[in-house]
């Protein structure tokens, strides 16, 4: 059994202290074998928002696996968004824009999807989806398989201005033979959950597609703030979703799935497990 603990849109900058501090408790607790981060780190990819996020990433004693959003490229200051976009992310976070986690039942694999040209909707170059594919296509078969980005490849269908990445479907088509299992997300600061077979008809069986809330913004748009935990215990799937109540994250929602036939279907809601996430030594 693995769990993931999702997380997304933190932008430091318009923090709320207190949800941050309560964060970092429930994943101290969780114990879970990785922390996704979806992006958005900062408010406006300053150098003491990228401080405050790299000191917060610091205390997470879990792994972590973060991946850029487009409010860490610089907004108005145009040259640094030009010529060094993510120079900050690099030297406060990670240098690398694409990383991998992978154990013995899981891989998880980063995109970097924010551009300085195409600053809201974000875009995966071909490249990219090259790399990708090589990459999951090369793990084992056995293994659960993620992808993350910060912009969706299935953005919400009540949001009047929602888009998927750009050339998201090209990634999708390209990895579904791999065995992509989930697709995390986040970017619109709503959690919601899908299946890209039932809006892409060049994918041929269900992908997952999981994007988180904010988790600890004042900028929460008409939602609570929230994070997943994303319990993995084949052949079963259970995505539990915690929301701030004002004292603490307390689960909200619960989606169960199970695979079938070597498809996932949804299943009636269930308790999802609730042990600890992390590879046992």
């Amino acid at each position: 059994m693995r769990m993931i603990a999702h997380i997304s849109d933190l932008h430091f900058g318009m923090e709320d202290e207190r949800i941050a501090g309560r964060l970092l408790e429930d994943l101290e607790g969780i114990d879970p074998s990785v922390v996704v981060i979806s992006g958005d780190l900062t408010q406006r990819a300053r150098k003491r928002q990228f401080e405050a996020a790299g000191a917060f990433i610091r205390k997470i004693t879990a792994p972590c696996l973060v991946v850029p959003g487009n409010h860490d490229i610089p907004l108005y200051d145009v040259i640094r968004r030009t010529l060094t976009p993510l120079h900050r992310y690099r030297h406060h976070i990670t240098a690398d824009l694409n990383p991998v986690f992978e154990d013995d039942e899981l891989i998880v694999l980063g995109a970097n999807t924010a551009r300085a040209a195409n600053f809201k909707n974000g875009r995966i170059s071909e490249a990219q989806i090259q790399m990708l594919a090589d990459r999951l296509c090369s793990a084992g078969r056995h293994l659960f398989k993620v992808l993350v980005s910060h912009h969706p490849f299935l953005p919400p269908l009540d949001h009047p201005y929602a888009a998927s990445v750009g050339r998201g479907g090209l990634a999708a088509e390209a990895l579904e033979p791999c065995g992509l299992d989930l697709l995390l997300a986040g970017h619109y600061h709503r959690g919601y959950m899908g299946d890209l077979q039932s809006r892409d008809s060049t994918v041929k069986r269900p992908i997952i597609v999981a994007q988180a809330g904010t988790a600890i913004s004042k900028r929460t748009r008409g939602e609570r703030n929230s994070y997943d935990r994303i319990i993995i215990d084949p052949p079963d799937l259970c995505f539990d979703r915690y929301a701030w109540d004002g004292r603490g994250f307390v689960k909200t929602k619960t989606t169960r799935f199970k695979k079938v036939g070597g498809a996932w279907q949804l299943q009636p809601q269930d308790i999802c497990g609730t042990r600890s996430g992390r590879a046992q030594a």
